[in-house]
Parts: C-alpha cells; structure tokens; sequence
C-alpha cells in the first residue's frame, strides 16, 4: 500500500478486475480516494460487455472516489483527458487525439480503455486499462486498431504512468470542481478528433450521419444534420473520410 498527497494506492499481483476490487472496498473504504492496481487481471473487462485483454507490462488500475452519481458524464471526461495529458507528457511520435466519447488515440491506434461504474457509498469506479508495453492482436481488421505507447518510442513503466496520470487528474479534478464542466468541455474538445467534419455514428438500431458540432453541457455529442443539432447521448463514432 502507497500514498501519494491525495490517493491511497493499493497493489496486487493478481486480481479478477480491478473495478470489481475497487466496487467491493468502496462498502468500507481505506481512504477517502483509492486507487487499486494490480500486475495480472483474470476478467478484465471493458465497455458495452467486451473483454479487456490484460498483457504483461500493462497498466490496470480502479480510481475509486466520491462523487454524486449525477456527474458520472463529467467523470468520463475528466478521465479521458486527463489520460490524454499523461500520454503527452510523454511526448510518443505520433499525433495524439480524443476520440468520443472516451477513446486516447496515436495515429489513429487505441492505446487506453475506460470503464465507469457505481460503487458503493456514493463512490464511482473508474477503470482504466493502459497499453503501455504492448497490445493484443486484433483478431479481424479494425479501423483503429490497438497499439502500446511503447509502438511511439515511450519508454515508462506502470508506477510512474500511474502518477503522472493521477497529477493530471487531480488538477482537472479541481478545475471541474472550481469552475465545472464548461472548462473541462473546451479542453478536451480542443484535443477532440473530427471536431466540424463529417462523421457517422452507429447507435443501436440505426446510423446517424452529420457534423460533429461539439459537446453538449452534459458531454452528450452534438450532430449537426442541415439545421438542425441532434444530441446523441451513446454509439460508436466513424470518421466519413475513414469509413
């Protein structure tokens, strides 16, 4: 067990997944934020039910924090970009962008996986697999596919990855907390790939086409289609010129 100024870190060698781990403490937590990490994940998991490979020299790790359910949208954001500011601190070649509603990107790879979930006692659970050493192969073609930050010339390991990612959530942390979403909103919307052109959006029975316009106040993707903007709250984005 490690401390740093604001979080409680709790390590193992092997655990199911560190979301269910970190949903199991919140009913009595060790500290008022928590983050539990572990070398090996046996159910990893990610969104939409899919499986969350676990290699070697990966990170998996569990924020877990107090916060109203009512903000789980702006926790997916204050987590997505605050990954996206660790992933540049450590300058990889290769563009990096945020691709909605959560998804880090380098050259159009995906390195990262988030997974939010409720705990108990008012805790969110934010899971977060990063590949740093290496990525699973993809098993059919894939428009962005997986790649580790070691595939761009990082060089880091789990622990120091881990705190410079928690530095940077701290400080978007208190910049949502002071000021709320709207900051948050214009920075990451600043990294955001495919902001003002063309995309398709895959929800669950039917595909949107339009313009990506922005994010609304509660994070929802706003699509413009001719004069209208249609809020679209949860699907898979396509970028037009890449589909």
């Amino acid at each position: 067990m490690e401390e740093n100024e604001t979080w409680r870190i709790l390590r193992y060698e092997e655990v199911g997944s560190t979301n269910d781990t970190a949903k199991m403490l919140s009913a009595e937590p060790p500290a008022r934020r928590f983050v539990v990490t572990a070398r090996r994940q046996t159910s990893g998991r990610a969104r939409r039910g899919r499986s969350w490979q676990s290699l070697d020299g990966n990170l998996f790790m569990s924020q877990a924090f107090p916060l109203e359910l009512r903000y789980l949208n702006d926790a997916v954001f204050l987590v997505s970009l605050s990954l996206y500011e660790a992933v540049t601190a450590f300058a990889p070649r290769g563009e990096v962008r945020l691709k909605w509603p959560n998804d880090v990107l380098i050259e159009n790879r995906k390195i990262s996986g988030i997974l939010l979930e409720k705990g108990e006692n008012e805790y969110i659970i934010a899971g977060i697999g990063v590949n740093i050493a290496s990525a699973p192969p993809a098993r059919e073609p894939l428009l962005y596919p997986a790649a580790a930050l070691a595939d761009f010339g990082v060089r880091t390991d789990c622990p120091k990855f881990l705190e410079v990612y928690l530095h940077a959530f701290d400080g978007n942390f208190d910049l949502w907390r002071q000021q709320g979403f709207m900051p948050i909103r214009e920075k990451w919307l600043s990294h955001a790939k495919g902001l003002r052109e063309e995309i398709v959006v895959n929800l669950e029975k039917r595909r949107e086409i339009g313009i990506f316009e922005g994010l609304s106040e509660n994070g929802a993707l706003l699509l413009r289609q001719r004069d209208e903007i249609v809020p679209v709250l949860a699907g898979d984005i396509f970028y037009k010129k890449e589909n």
